[in-house]
């Protein structure tokens, strides 16, 4: 969200899932969507079968690659240099849609000097993709009619998960490629209703509807709505919780739907700090690892079938949810709990029901303030922004970059200098091999909503190693082995994996119970996104003796 607000001021996909239909080429860097966003999929699957051109960047040649017209299986960590090195080859060839730069952006200038380095070979040598490929990428993006970019936590994963971003969205302003029916840049987001919580200001430095905690005009919206004084700065996010936590300023927590004793980088740290505070409260519909923490344990609703209210999928379609049943036993619906901790704390927050707490919302948010439930209802969902009860903007956002009128563009969209950065934790000879981690098609995040039903393609972890590493490394497939960081070590299963390049290795996060991978994970974080570096850890690998999986 952060790359794309500092890019067009708005933190979110700028197409919809059905435009991905209509483009003749599309990008998924990053991402494996055929496992971790199958819906997605199946639009990029029909424009695949239209006739578009499907490029793949991502060091794995996973199962979205597969269906690929070309891989370019880079090294981890080395987005920024590829992105840079697609740049220069479209500024050199004379691809860049110099129109569009000069009447919608800012700083091209001091970008093309940026990139001026990053020659096919460089990018090359830098990246492992060879400069063919990067050539046919950049050729095809530029100069395609409509073209789709998309990526997921593979590129905000990383200790420089914005830049990484910002470096896509250059790309995108270079070519002209957003703001039109068909071209856009789309974030595939990594857990469920993750935009719809950025959207409801779950976010330490935005207001709902993505109005900044330090803009005084949009604060006193809300002070005078709540009669209450918001802070004027910025919160904490996450990472910087645990930091707070670490220096004894955080004492205190109340964890809703989150599991950060499992979900975290470097999670052995995060269970020590959790399991120090005075006071860890955690309302959630499962016993998840940070609920077994907690000296209190609100059971609360499971929102698709137990509550009223939205959620926002990643292409910015808000979406009515329905009660269909009560809320078993003791639990209670998240609001009501959220009510009834509000009055024991002295503040009579009085809503009749969920579409009352909905319509003050769109008071507050001009980005939602088209959008009553009926509406919602009649519709099917409505994509934000939606600022009438009697329009519907167009599905694509940023549009106005096109605008003849300089005053209807609007705040131009600046492109970003962004510097290729190494992860932060290099490989030697003590940790030989790059750990990467990911989803499977079957599974969810901790495994915590998923785990709870069998699937025939369910096999639990696995380490999975190119055919290379496993004969140097004496190992076979389904042998248990030991598996080292500079943090932890976990023991998993091999599994033999054709798509990986030699010192490449994968595992997921999904079966911490069994193997906490998270025990490996490093906790160097993004300063501005507050997201870990889960994408880039050095790891060791070492056979145990007679230890076979069972």
């Amino acid at each position: 969200m952060v790359g794309l607000a500092a890019t067009f001021g708005a933190g979110g996909g700028t197409s919809s899932y059905a435009e991905a239909e209509a483009a003749d080429v599309i990008v998924m860097w990053g991402s494996n969507a055929r496992n971790a966003h199958p819906i997605f999929f199946h639009h990029v699957l029909t424009a695949v079968n239209n006739g578009a051109r499907l490029f793949v960047v991502d060091p794995r040649c996973s199962e979205t690659a597969r269906f690929a017209d070309r891989w370019l299986g880079l090294e981890v960590g080395t987005d920024i240099a590829l992105s840079n090195t697609i740049a220069r080859e479209i500024i050199h060839a004379g691809l860049a849609h110099t129109d569009f730069i000069e009447r919608a952006t800012s700083g091209f200038d001091e970008y093309a000097a940026s990139v001026e380095e990053w020659t096919l070979e460089r990018g090359e040598a830098v990246t492992g993709v060879p400069a063919e490929a990067i050539r046919e990428l950049a050729h095809a993006y530029a100069q395609a009619d409509a073209a789709q970019l998309c990526w997921t936590l593979g590129i905000t994963e990383h200790h420089n998960g914005v830049d990484n971003v910002l470096s896509l969205c250059n790309l995108a302003l270079l070519t002209g490629q957003v703001g039109r029916y068909g071209a856009g840049l789309t974030p595939l987001r990594g857990q469920n209703n993750v935009q719809g919580g950025g959207d409801m200001g779950a976010l330490p430095n935005k207001l709902p509807g993505f109005q900044d905690v330090v803009d005084d005009e949009a604060r006193a919206k809300f002070d005078a709505r709540w009669s209450a004084t918001v802070p004027p700065e910025n919160g904490w996010h996450l990472t910087q919780m645990f930091d707070a936590m670490e220096r004894g300023e955080l004492t205190s927590l109340l964890v809703i739907g989150e599991n950060p004793a499992q979900s975290e980088a470097d999670v052995s740290r995060a269970i020590d700090l959790l399991s120090s505070r005075d006071h860890l409260v955690v309302l959630d519909i499962h016993m998840t690892g940070t609920a077994e923490l907690a000296d209190v344990v609100l059971p609360g609703s499971a929102s698709w079938c137990e509550s009223d209210g939205t959620v926002t999928n990643s292409e910015r379609r808000v979406q009515r949810v329905r009660k269909a049943i009560n809320p078993p036993g003791d639990a209670r619906d998240d609001i009501d709990i959220l009510l009834g901790l509000a009055a024991r704390l002295g503040h009579d927050w009085n809503y009749a029901d969920h579409e009352e707490i909905w319509d003050e919302l769109r008071t507050l948010s001009p980005m939602h303030a088209g959008m009553p439930w009926w509406r919602l209802e009649e519709l099917g969902g409505i994509q934000w922004p939606c600022y009438s009860e009697d329009t519907l903007e167009p599905p694509y956002l940023h549009g106005r970059l096109w605008a003849e009128d300089p005053a209807d563009r609007g705040r131009a969209a600046p492109f970003a200098v962004v510097i290729d950065e190494p992860p932060v934790e290099s490989v030697d000879d003590e940790f030989p091999l790059r750990l990467t981690t990911g989803r499977r098609l079957d599974s969810y995040n901790t495994g915590v909503q998923s785990g709870g039903f069998s699937s025939p393609n369910r096999n639990g972890e696995t380490i999975d190693l190119s055919p290379g590493d496993a004969d140097r490394l004496g190992v076979a497939d389904g042998e248990v082995v030991r598996v080292s960081s500079r943090r932890g070590a976990v023991e998993a299963p091999v599994r033999i994996d054709r798509g990986l390049r030699e010192g490449l290795v994968f595992m997921t996060f999904h079966f911490p119970d069994e193997v906490d991978v998270n025990r490996l994970t490093i906790d160097a974080v993004d300063p501005r996104s507050g997201t870990a570096e889960f994408k880039a850890a050095a790891v060791r690998i070492d056979p145990i003796p007679s230890a076979t999986a069972s």
